[in-house]
């Protein structure tokens, strides 16, 4: 199970937080990934925009993540209601 563990905290990219381990995510490493990629992303299509049918990938930080995002969203709604 350690193992596991270790993987999907250190080694697995999530899509919920924009493809940073939960690790990046906690230590804020994703602040100066993401704003690269999106550079990595704009330069790719600017050389070859007939590749892109579409947008890029939207590469912003995710201010607030939540375990259980649907619980999350009730959480601060209820909060921003009281």
């Amino acid at each position: 199970m350690s193992s596991f563990v270790h993987w999907y905290n250190h080694e697995h990219r999530h899509s919920g937080i924009k493809f940073v381990t939960p690790e990046q995510r906690h230590t804020d490493e994703d602040i100066q990934i993401l704003p690269k990629r999106k550079q990595v992303y704009k330069k790719t299509r600017s050389q070859n925009p007939g590749r892109w049918t579409g947008k890029t990938r939207n590469w912003d930080r995710i201010d607030n993540v939540y375990l259980n995002p649907e619980k999350g969203k009730s959480e601060v709604d209820k909060n921003k209601a009281a």
